[in-house]
């Protein structure tokens, strides 16, 4: 059975991407810690990130690395923490979390309930820092 994440990247269910390419997307959590709060993910669906190819899992730091520096750019924060936690859903993904203080990448916090007018306004924001 495909993941949730597969159904993204088939356009099985929405999602607010954020950058595509042949190997990997990004998009918004729909859960977020914060606002910007984005999910890097491969389009191979492989559960644990140690199990990526060498040039996957480089692959896919490389492109976290472009949308890091989008919300770096657009989202007010002092830097963007990054989280590999893979228990929640079986599809190797990145946390790219924007950051002011260390609670901000606290998992076991509340998480953030976005209308998806937010999200869009969000994502468009980032969008627009490549």
């Amino acid at each position: 059975m495909a993941s949730v994440f597969t159904k993204i990247i088939n356009r099985e269910i929405p999602a607010e991407i954020i950058a595509e390419d042949d190997n990997f997307i990004a998009f918004l959590d729909i859960m977020p810690l914060v606002k910007g709060h984005v999910l890097v993910v491969p389009k191979q669906e492989v559960d644990y990130i140690f199990n990526l190819e060498d040039e996957v899992l480089s692959g896919l730091h490389v492109f976290a690395k472009k949308v890091a520096k989008a919300i770096d750019k657009t989202i007010k924060c002092t830097r963007v923490g990054v989280a590999v936690i893979g228990l929640e859903v079986p599809h190797v993904h990145i946390h790219l979390v924007p950051l002011r203080t260390m609670d901000d990448i606290n998992f076991t916090r509340p998480k953030l309930k976005l209308t998806s007018e937010e999200l869009k306004e969000i994502a468009d924001r980032i969008r627009g820092g490549f």
